[in-house]
């Protein structure tokens, strides 16, 4: 299989590109150049926010293309454009974040999607700017377009900071501030395990939107955090497990300032209960915690502990001081 990736070197991408390098497939990067692409790819430079952005693109063809853009639809749409006549398939990494909130537990594909439109420039919030991607993919594609709607993403690789904080949070070791409650389930999907569906996905044909991420409870804020302490050997982290109520009181922000993170109630239904039975019948498998957080671990130290950081994305993290005082009560 031929394979244009556009991006490919960061998280998502970087992890579809060297899923499909394993398989043997031929495989394209189309990319900035601030990253290296990975080993065994062909690497082409572009700026697609650029007028000339796609000029590397000029001649070729494909048999797959997956995009992962998440910004102003327009760019979508001149690179599904660009590429109708030359490619057979056309991937669009979307989000469930697509979904018109709140998003009730148990929605699925069916649920209502927030206004946009593929044309869209400039800032863009991100709702919008997925929402209008797939519009982009699905109006120069038709039947050819499958829309992968995302919820968190997690592993190696992650350019967002939220595993590596809690890892590097608990290896720190001390009391930690553990939001409960313990047996809170949480939808999330490795980066990795996405990747391959997505390949196996564009390569039969499938077509439409599929929200792709584990089932609910796939794991639990318990386990994740467990996972953490076993994947880094802590000695001396202790979970200090805190109801919702006193997080809150402090000031404490869900998912930003405790990352991945959202007590009970209407968000947490948004994020963490979808209905995800359609990408599931559809093949969709997802490894157990302790792998993808053992794996992420290691990736991790391999950097010295600090992981890349997207400039579109603000940090994530509690600070010390803020934990301590909750700690203390």
């Amino acid at each position: 299989m031929k394979l244009l990736i556009l991006g490919g070197t960061e998280f998502v991408g970087r992890a579809v590109a060297e899923d499909a390098i394993g398989r043997g497939w031929d495989v394209t990067v189309l990319h900035r150049g601030t990253n290296p692409a990975p080993p065994g790819a062909t690497a082409l430079h572009g700026d697609r926010t650029t007028p000339d952005g796609l000029a590397a693109l000029g001649d070729g063809s494909w048999d797959l293309v997956v995009d992962t853009w998440s910004a102003a639809p327009a760019v979508v749409r001149e690179s599904a454009r660009l590429l109708a006549a030359r490619a057979g398939h056309y991937t669009y990494v979307s989000s469930r974040s697509v979904y018109a909130y709140p998003t009730p537990a148990g929605a699925d594909e069916t649920a209502p999607v927030v206004e946009s439109d593929p044309g869209l420039t400039g800032e863009i919030p991100y709702a919008e700017g997925k929402a209008g991607g797939e519009l982009a993919a699905v109006e120069s594609f038709g039947d050819r377009a499958l829309l992968a709607r995302a919820g968190l993403i997690i592993g190696p690789y992650e350019n967002i900071g939220r595993l590596p904080w809690w890892l590097n949070r608990i290896a720190r070791g001390g009391p930690v501030l553990a939001p409960g409650p313990r047996d809170l389930p949480l939808q999330y999907i490795d980066a990795r395990d996405l990747a391959a569906w997505v390949l196996d996905a564009a390569q039969a044909g499938l077509s439409g939107a599929y929200d792709t991420v584990s089932a609910p409870g796939h794991t639990t804020m318990g386990e994740l955090l467990d996972a953490c302490v076993a994947a880094t050997g802590s000695a001396t982290a202790e979970l200090r497990w805190t109801d919702p109520e006193p997080i809150a009181a402090a000031g404490i922000e869900p998912w930003m300032q405790l990352p991945i993170w959202i007590p009970p109630g209407e968000l947490h239904d948004s994020v963490h209960q979808g209905d995800v039975s359609k990408a599931l019948a559809a093949g969709l498998s997802c490894r157990p915690i302790g792998e993808t957080v053992t794996d992420t671990w290691t990736w991790l130290r391999s950097l010295g502990g600090t992981a890349p950081q997207r400039k579109d994305r603000p940090v994530v993290g509690l600070d010390p001081r803020l934990e301590e005082k909750v700690l203390r009560g």
